[in-house]
């Protein structure tokens, strides 16, 4: 499988390197150069499989060649062995012919755990193929960044450097962080927000300088091709349980910077039937603006009860714009100089392309807790803020009601206390491999919103200088 930057200009990868690289050396991001396509046949076969197994099927066309195929099924087997539910990713029934999918049974209770997992098993075996030592730095809103290091903590090759807004991620989150004490760990609190750190990780991959050419830079943001390619598989393993692929289905996806929804996008493209994408936001809307309004433009980015959606810019909405705009990368670069820089507007057609699978909508705070609430008092289920934004935008958009609608549950209700409390519930107990998470030793570093500081604090921790 051969993969090729989105704006055009730069070199074409195979696996290995486009999981090493991240970031292409263009400022695009690497799609693969084909899809694998399966048939309703092949999909069928794969009903009852249990979810490593299914996870092979599909990620094994995009790794041939680069990784043996009986390392990959025993990586798959460890990533999902350490989930605490042994369906990986249930279903839970919300209402007639409506589900939430919980992503939020890893180790640390987001779907994040997903791809994260796996992406610290697949480099630190790169690496050590290799024999090369990595460094990583990530931005996080809230989950990337424990999913990461919970991910990244026993690996003998890679130092990781995390950046999340200082104040701006709720305690657990927090914690799920800063209380891994392993030497290659490293947390930095920024002061400013999420756009912020993920501003300094893209310029980190411009200009490496500051590690001497003596480490491998490496990106655990979704801007990594093969977190998309892990979360592909849960929309396939959701679809098999209720009837597909002889039934189409529909899903609704909260999201911010567009990695999770592409992967959905990707398993139709593939053969899953899906005949409907929901476009799940809250106050911070851009995707819900372009997606109904036509309308691509920046606007000051809001702090709300939903904090892993508190994003600005959507990177991974590029990917689709790719394919909306013909895979032609000069054209592309050009629009999305344009998009970082003014209001635009994309092409009428190509976005009514798009519009034949994807709907938007935005959530409040008030309306999101509201959600809590009535689904709580309907059914007993408690959602966390981001799904409920998946719910409403579910409720709010649907197109069938025959075609099961299934949200995507992106997060486990622990981790955002206050908006369940602001909906008048009791927050649950965090679950037992947790128990003891408040009281343990905490360990990061607040620094200032200043990228020569943050590369200084890194090239330090890394050669000891």
């Amino acid at each position: 499988m051969k993969y090729i930057s989105t704006r055009g200009q730069a070199p074409t990868l195979e696996f290995e390197d486009v999981l090493l690289t991240g970031l292409a050396s263009d400022g695009g991001l690497y799609v693969p150069e084909t899809l694998p396509e399966f048939s309703k046949e092949q999909i069928r076969s794969w009903r009852g499989l249990p979810y490593h197994e299914l996870a092979f099927h599909i990620i094994q066309p995009f790794v041939a060649g680069a990784i043996a195929d009986d390392e990959l099924a025993t990586m798959l087997e460890e990533t999902y062995g350490v989930f605490a539910h042994k369906a990986i990713a249930p279903l839970a029934q919300i209402d007639h012919n409506e589900y939430v999918l919980e992503l939020f049974q890893g180790p640390t209770l987001a779907f994040k755990d997903f791809a994260l997992q796996l992406l610290g098993r697949l480099l630190d075996h790169m690496l050590q193929k290799r024999g090369e030592k990595a460094v990583i730095v990530g931005a996080t809103s809230g989950d990337t960044g424990s999913a990461a290091i919970e991910g990244c903590k026993r690996c003998d090759n890679i130092d990781i450097f995390i950046l999340h807004p200082y104040q701006k991620v709720s305690e657990v989150q927090r914690r799920q962080m800063t209380t891994i004490l392993a030497d290659n760990i490293h947390n930095i609190a920024l002061e400013g927000n999420f756009d912020d750190c993920q501003s300094m990780v893209k310029a980190s991959f411009g200009d490496q300088s500051f590690l001497k050419g003596e480490r491998r830079l490496v990106a655990v943001n979704s801007i990594n091709w093969a977190r998309i390619m892990a979360q592909i598989v849960y929309y396939f393993y959701a679809s098999l349980n209720l009837g597909g692929p002889d039934r189409a289905m529909a899903f609704s996806v909260p999201t911010g910077n567009f990695g999770d929804i592409f992967a959905g996008y990707l398993a139709r493209k593939m053969g899953l039937p899906i005949n409907q994408l929901i476009v799940a936001t809250n106050q911070n809307d851009i995707l819900h603006r372009v997606m109904s309004a036509n309308k691509y433009e920046k606007h000051p980015l809001a702090h709300t009860l939903s904090p892993s959606m508190d994003i600005v810019v959507s990177s991974n909405f590029e990917r689709l714009l790719f394919d909306l705009y013909d895979r032609d990368g000069v054209v592309l670069a050009d629009l999305m100089a344009r998009m970082n820089n003014e209001t635009v507007e994309l092409d009428s057609q190509r976005l009514a392309k798009a519009r034949e699978l994807f709907d938007s909508y935005a959530v409040d705070d008030d309306t999101t807790v509201d959600t809590i609430r009535t689904v709580f008092d309907e059914t007993g289920y408690l959602l966390d803020p981001h799904t409920a934004i998946g719910v409403k935008a579910a409720r709010a958009t649907r197109r069938s009601e025959t075609d099961p609608m299934i949200t995507l549950g992106t997060a486990h209700p622990v981790k955002f206390a206050d908006a369940v409390e602001k909906a008048g519930l009791e927050t649950p107990a965090l679950p037992h491999h947790l128990t003891d998470l408040l009281s343990r030793e905490e360990r990061y570093k607040v620094m200032p919103n200043d990228l020569s500081a943050i590369q200084s604090f890194i090239a330090q921790e890394v050669f000891g200088q």
